[in-house]
């Protein structure tokens, strides 16, 4: 079954951007995949503002979220596999939603087998 957080991050994100909230997310930079600004890391985590007007080619996926941005006056690509977004929210009041990410994947089937009885 398909995640559910990259249609959440879309959803708040275009609910904030509809609000005119600036949208941000939290990343987890030890996910593999994740590129993003080195200097910009604080604690093994980065704080990215996503709103329209500080990102160009914003692209939400079901893997990944991708974008350009300007971190010093220079352009770069930008790459988060959605598991490293540990939340979305906004800039001015907080508002949004955290992610668990253990990186785990949850078992769907149940480890205790149901007791029933056949009943006429």
């Amino acid at each position: 079954m398909a995640s559910v957080a990259p249609y959440l991050i879309r959803a708040y994100h275009q609910w904030m951007e509809d609000s005119s909230l600036t949208p941000h997310i939290l990343v987890d930079c030890s996910k593999e995949g994740t590129i993003v600004p080195k200097p910009y890391i604080q604690q093994g985590k980065i704080v990215l503002n996503i709103s329209t007007n500080a990102s160009s080619n914003l692209t939400i996926g079901n893997q990944e979220l991708s974008f350009k941005a300007r971190f010093n006056n220079k352009s770069q690509e930008i790459h988060v596999p959605i598991d490293a977004v540990l939340s979305i929210y906004a800039g001015e009041n907080g508002e949004g939603m955290f992610f668990e990410n253990d990186g785990n994947p949850k078992d769907p089937k149940p480890t205790n087998k149901p007791n029933l009885t056949l009943l006429d």
